[in-house]
């Protein structure tokens, strides 16, 4: 009986546009991220490949930087270059590249410790959502970016956030998942308006980041942040929001769920991990912590 391959773990970097995917997640016919990804590793390396990915976007939802890992035998690894002297990292992105649809690109593949998790292993994530609030700034070539009919004032909204900094429990914000935490610390949210020669000039940016996200949690947010901006609700909503801790809808005038913003407009920009004699304890205690 021969024996196992060895495998080797591996880390990838992708981007997406998200527009005509239902989602990072496999579902049967749809189109998603992950179901064109693996397909694509398992034509490329003839084995059925499984990817753990840092985080699954929703379904018209961007990624600039996600991050992934997947298990390859050690031999499946060293046939990737054939005849060449290639890195057999290296030669994976290429192939891959011959392969994918033109939505989808790896960037890089690299042999990593086997105690890297992408998912649980992550300090922290960073977002960005970014709207159009003039037809000044309309970029019909852009669809990583949120058409809005009403002009918002970034300064107010700014503000109105700093309430949600920190750690706090976020059940307002969140589609929670049964017996897990909704408890998430929140690093960073920030407004800005960048001017001209500045990438995104004119358009109205969000910034988020924290150590990990719960299901919708960061289109939660804008679309708390938005009514404040329209001069709708006042710079203490959010604030109301969070302290509501619900999933029901408030009654008129009252606070409740947070209202959820379309996704088009949100980019996953950014995954960090520790140095690798940090990994294992990373990722035990992300597992502790999410449930």
């Amino acid at each position: 009986m021969p024996e196992p391959d060895p495998t080797r773990r591996l880390r990838l970097d992708l981007s997406y546009d998200g527009s005509d995917f239902h989602g990072w997640a496999v579902q049967p016919g749809l189109r998603t991220v992950q179901g064109e990804l693996e397909a694509a590793l398992a034509q490329v390396t003839r084995t059925p490949v499984a990817v753990t990915v840092a985080g699954r976007t929703d379904t018209g939802v961007h990624a600039r930087g996600q991050v992934c890992h997947l298990d390859l035998g050690e031999q499946v690894l060293a046939g990737l270059p054939g005849r060449s002297d290639r890195d057999p990292a290296a030669a994976l992105v290429t192939r891959l590249a011959g392969v994918l649809p033109a939505d989808v690109v790896v960037h890089t593949a690299r042999v990593v410790p086997d105690a890297f998790d992408a998912r649980f292993g992550a300090l922290r994530r960073t977002y960005r959502y970014r709207i159009s609030d003039s037809p000044s700034v309309h970029d019909p070539l852009r669809r990583d970016v949120l058409r809005h009919r009403r002009p918002l004032d970034v300064e107010a909204m700014d503000r109105a956030s700093e309430v949600l900094l920190g750690e706090h429990d976020f059940l307002s914000f969140c589609r929670p998942r049964e017996g897990a935490s909704t408890t998430r610390t929140l690093e960073l949210l920030r407004w800005e308006r960048p001017g001209p020669g500045f990438a995104d000039a004119g358009l109205v940016v969000a910034t988020v980041r924290a150590d990990a996200f719960c299901h919708h949690m960061v289109r939660s947010l804008v679309g708390t942040l938005l009514p404040v901006g329209e001069g709708r609700q006042g710079e203490g909503w959010p604030a109301a929001v969070l302290a509501a801790r619900t999933r029901e809808a408030g009654r008129r005038g009252e606070a409740g769920a947070a209202s959820l913003c379309p996704p088009q407009g949100l980019t996953l920009e950014d995954i960090e991990y520790p140095p690798d004699d940090g990994l294992a304890e990373q990722a035990r205690r992300a597992r502790t912590l999410r449930g």
